[in-house]
């Protein structure tokens, strides 16, 4: 018999696991000692926020980022294949979305081990759900180029998209560089366009709001350092 791959999703920021996801991801988090994580000290906290009665000095951490090698991480499946199951943990929110965790699923399912997902927060489709836009049809597009110009180009690409296809177009950047994303979004995009921005979801301070580029202009959101969806949906 083999064990499972559990997906496990974590809090979007600090607050109560139990606020935002179901017992059951308690439960599967008290049976496993074996977890692949992106950081060690984070997935550990979380683990003894969600069971405060579990043994740390039994769990076995496995990590998973841009510097682990690939046949490193062949291995890490290898308690599976012993009868063992073992969860997958994101930084944050659901593993293998905009993750490094997709890997280690596709090679769960090259090696025949059942993947179960967890029911959790998901930031891209909680913002999506909350936008108002197209639920019928969307794409997440990761984060767009740094350089200036080229974010620009792309900008006015996913428009064109967005409305050739009637398709929302959802994207991401590093929290630090929000405010620019805004401005150029701001400066770019058609003033008749919808851009959503959703941050902080789960939060106390969670913000939430989609205007039409012309209405952002004097819009002013605090954003800085503050983890953020943006979503534009261009009218036909």
């Amino acid at each position: 018999m083999r064990g499972n791959l559990y997906l496990i999703p974590t809090t979007l920021g600090d607050n109560e696991p139990l606020e935002v996801m179901p017992i059951s991801v308690k439960s599967v988090v008290e049976s496993l000692n074996h977890f692949i994580v992106e950081n060690e000290k984070s997935a550990r906290r979380f683990i003894k926020k969600i069971t405060p009665s579990k043994s740390q000095p039994s769990l076995e951490l496995k990590l998973i980022d841009k510097y682990v090698d690939a046949v490193e991480v062949n291995s890490y499946l290898d308690v599976c294949m012993e009868g063992q199951s073992i969860g997958l943990l994101s930084e944050a929110g659901v593993p293998a979305v905009a993750d490094p965790g997709s890997d280690v699923v596709a090679l769960a399912h090259k090696k025949g081990i059942r993947v179960i997902p967890l029911v959790g927060p998901s930031s891209i489709l909680m913002a999506m759900m909350a936008s108002g836009m197209n639920g019928q049809s969307f794409a997440f597009n990761g984060y767009l180029p740094i350089d200036k110009a080229d974010r620009k180009r792309e900008i006015k690409r996913l428009e064109r998209l967005s409305k050739e296809h009637k398709q929302s177009q959802i994207f991401i950047e590093t929290p630090y560089r929000n405010h620019k994303m805004l401005d150029d979004l701001k400066a770019t995009l058609s003033s008749s366009t919808n851009l959503c921005i959703a941050a902080d979801i789960t939060m106390p301070n969670e913000y939430i709001k989609t205007y039409t580029v012309a209405e952002w202009k004097n819009q002013k959101p605090e954003l800085h350092k503050i983890p953020a969806i943006f979503i534009i949906h261009a009218q036909s």
